[in-house]
Order: structure tokens, then sequence, then C-alpha cells
């Protein structure tokens, strides 16, 4: 089995496969809106919201195994996240992390990569960082602020959805200097053998 394999159902009931993320580096977090690292959800949202346009999402599964700290309807919780963290990543319905009912997603996560004292998950806020072609690549505790794992995300998971970018401003940096002021209608008339000559 292989990340994409998996499905999951967002807050709205609606079955997404894994298989969507497809490229993008994703980052799965099992989360609690009455723990005492909640605050987390500011500091992923601004992740996401620095990152998104490279190809990052964030999953957030809630779960109410540790501490009973998610007691609350999909609804509610889903409700809490927007009112008070402007939450704008994806946010699934409630699961299982551990034990028999755990969610197949879980399963695979936590036996492609155990934490230090064994696979389970011991607390809310563990995050699994995969890359851009489903590999698992690391976990992170619960304890890990998200703007540390900023840095694995940037040197290491981002770097060619940021080269890819790079690329296409760079041809729009070339484009806008050869065509100049022309409107789009003059620059659809212009040949592409005319722009390619200039390229090359």
């Amino acid at each position: 089995m292989k990340f994409y394999d998996f499905k999951a159902r967002k807050m709205n009931g609606q079955e997404v496969s894994m298989e969507d993320y497809k490229g993008k580096v994703v980052l799965v977090v099992n989360t609690a809106s009455k723990c005492g690292l909640t605050p987390q959800f500011e500091e992923l949202e601004a992740l996401y919201k620095e990152y998104k346009d490279s190809g990052l999402e964030i999953l957030g599964f809630p779960c109410n195994q540790f501490a009973k700290q998610d007691s609350g309807s999909n609804e509610e919780i889903h409700s809490f996240c927007q009112l008070n963290y402007g939450v704008s990543f994806n946010m699934f319905e409630k699961i299982e992390v551990n034990g028999k009912n755990a969610h197949p997603l879980y399963k695979f996560l936590k036996n492609e990569k155990g934490g230090v004292m064994g696979n389970e998950i011991k607390w809310n806020f563990t995050k699994f960082l995969i890359d851009k072609d489903g590999k698992i690549v690391k976990r992170f505790a619960p304890t890990v602020d998200p703007e540390k794992i900023e840095k694995e995300i940037d040197t290491n998971n981002m770097h060619l959805l940021n080269c890819e970018k790079e690329i296409i401003t760079l041809e729009n940096n070339i484009k806008s200097s050869f065509y100049g002021k022309r409107s789009l209608a003059e620059i659809e008339e212009v040949s592409t053998t005319e722009y390619s000559s200039f390229l090359y």
C-alpha cells in the first residue's frame, strides 16, 4: 500500500482520495480543540498560507483519544477551528489514530514512520511529512512547532516545486521583456518561431 491508496472523509462528508494530493507536499496532523497544543492551529495556518501556492497541503484529523480533548461533533470542531484560528486548510472527520479502530491511513503512517517509543501516536498534534512522490519522509513529535517544520519543508521537500515555480516566473519575465508593452492580441499574433528563436 502507498499513501495515495487511502481515502478519508472531509468535514462536509465528501470522501477524498489521497491521490488528489499527488505531486504536492503533505503534512498530516492529528488535532484537538481543547489541548495545551491547540494554539498550533495558528502556526499550521500560517505555514499553509506561506506555502500553499508552492504545493503544500495540510490535512487535519481531529481525534478524541487523548484525554478526550476533542469531544465535540465534527460541525462543532470545524466551527471552532475557523472562528478561533481561521483554519483554511483541509480538516477531516474525527477519527481514531490508535487501536483496532484506527483509521487505515494512520495504521499506514505509523507503520512507515514509528516514534521514539514505538509506533503508536503519543498525543495530539503528531505530524507526518509526505513528499511530492508520496514518501513518508519524517515524523514530528507533538511538541515540535510548525515553524520548525518549515525549515524541513523549505529545504528538502519544496525545492523542486519552488524550482518549477521559478522557471515559470523566469519564462514570464522573458516574455515580458521580449513582448514589451504589446497587448494580449498582439502577443498572440507573434509566431512561435519568433519567440523560440529569442529563447534559444
